[in-house]
């Protein structure tokens, strides 16, 4: 059963999707695209993705695509899927639309029209027709509409992959799990000596970053927790599927071990490091992390092995998410940074430069400016959206003295 999947992911995110995807689906033919990337997969693909892939944001299952003038189009292009092979009358829907330069005027409509032709089709078949579900439908369907095409889509996995299923204390503007991941994997960190060594996040909030790099050290599939819309879908709820589907969470268990670098998380509240070991252990990596609490500008550099190198990553508040906590003067325009990124970078200086196997900063910030606010030369910066923020991955090494250029050469996006 070859099915046309599309995995949407964070702007500046799908090169790394593109690696991503080729590690877990070897064989797959993947194409990148705007916004994701595109492939042929079979169901157990379907499952795969779902369970492992850390930076898509869902695996959406293509079902119809044809140019469209007007609602009709858009009723007769959802009636011609074969939906009985997919749901019953019993199963529940709901119909999500984007929309890229698109005449139409009400996307509401244009969804009702879809939902319409589902249970339109059903009822004729069966006398039935399905209900909508606003919340988790059996059925959720995403309609993406441009200027002249329209693309219709079934989301195998309903609540978006960057829910893992352990995060229930969060504090103000967490960051997304998918984005944490999007960030280690720039940074090519994949929890080894000679990936990233040991990782610190001086600013760790509730938790996010280290727990998703603890899950990478551990070799925890990232679905592992959590159900997917597709277990309920007609293709996937038959005996074999669902041995299938077991058989996959039965080896990701398998794959499980203990991690092989240090990971440290620090904050300046005390209150969000608390959030933060709740989440890691719902996780299941809280004896993976070393918690602290402390001010980033003070807590001093982990001791490390003298050839073990360290990887320190940090998403620090900034004026459009929340106030910047820590001891830096205040700042008369939020979307400036303080000087606490001077005051930063110095005590990095002091802290950080004498570790021998050298370590290495990554900052993700909407700053365009931050090298210079910090008085650092990056290395390397890496255009990311943080959401509807603009921002960029940015990359110092840390030596005495100075910060020097990376193997990649000159900084540039």
């Amino acid at each position: 059963m070859a099915l046309p999947l599309f995995l949407p992911c964070a702007a500046g995110v799908e090169a790394l999707l593109v690696d991503e995807v080729r590690r877990l689906l070897p064989e797959a033919r993947i194409v990148e695209a705007r916004g994701g990337v595109r492939l042929t997969g079979e169901r157990i693909d379907v499952m795969t993705l779902n369970l492992e892939s850390r930076l898509a944001q869902r695996v959406l299952i293509e079902v119809a695509a044809g140019p469209y003038r007007d609602e009709h189009d858009l009723y007769a292009l959802a009636r011609s899927v074969e939906w009985s092979a997919w749901i019953t009358p019993r199963h529940t829907l709901r119909v999500d639309t984007t929309a890229q330069r698109s005449p139409l005027k009400s996307l509401n409509f244009a969804a009702l029209r879809v939902k319409d032709a589902v249970c339109d089709q059903l009822r004729e078949l069966t006398g039935e027709r399905p209900s909508v579900e606003l919340r988790h439908p059996d059925l959720p369907l995403v309609l993406h509409v441009g200027p002249g095409d329209a693309t219709l889509y079934i989301d195998s996995s309903g609540e978006a992959l960057f829910k893992r299923g352990w995060r229930e204390d969060k504090g103000d503007a967490p960051l997304k799990e998918t984005l944490a991941a999007a960030m280690l994997a720039a940074a090519g960190w994949r929890g080894t000596k000679d990936a990233g060594g040991a990782l610190h996040d001086p600013c760790c909030g509730s938790g996010t970053i280290a727990i998703e790099a603890a899950q990478i050290a551990c070799g925890i599939a990232p679905g592992v927790a959590r159900r997917f819309a597709f277990e309920r879908l007609l293709p996937f709820a038959d005996a074999e599927q669902r041995a299938a589907l077991q058989r996959l969470r039965s080896q990701a268990q398998a794959r499980v071990h203990a991690p092989a670098v240090p990971i440290v998380a620090s904050d300046l509240s005390f209150r969000m490091v608390d959030f933060a070991r709740r989440n890691a252990e719902r996780a299941g990596v809280l004896d993976a992390i070393e918690f602290h609490g402390g001010d980033a500008l003070e807590r001093p550099a982990p001791a490390l092995p003298p050839d073990l190198p360290g990887t320190l990553m940090i998403n620090p508040p900034y004026g459009a998410r929340i106030e910047v906590g820590g001891k830096a003067a205040p700042s008369p325009d939020r979307d400036l940074p303080t000087d606490f990124y001077a005051r930063l970078a110095s005590h990095w200086k002091r802290a950080y430069t004498a570790h021998p196997a050298g370590w290495t900063a990554y900052v993700l910030s909407p700053d365009m400016k931050l090298p210079s606010a910090m008085r650092l030369k990056e290395s390397r910066r890496v255009p990311m959206w943080n959401g509807p923020i603009e921002c960029r991955l940015f990359r110092f090494d840390l030596v005495a003295g100075s910060a020097r250029r990376s193997p990649e050469g000159e900084p540039g996006e």
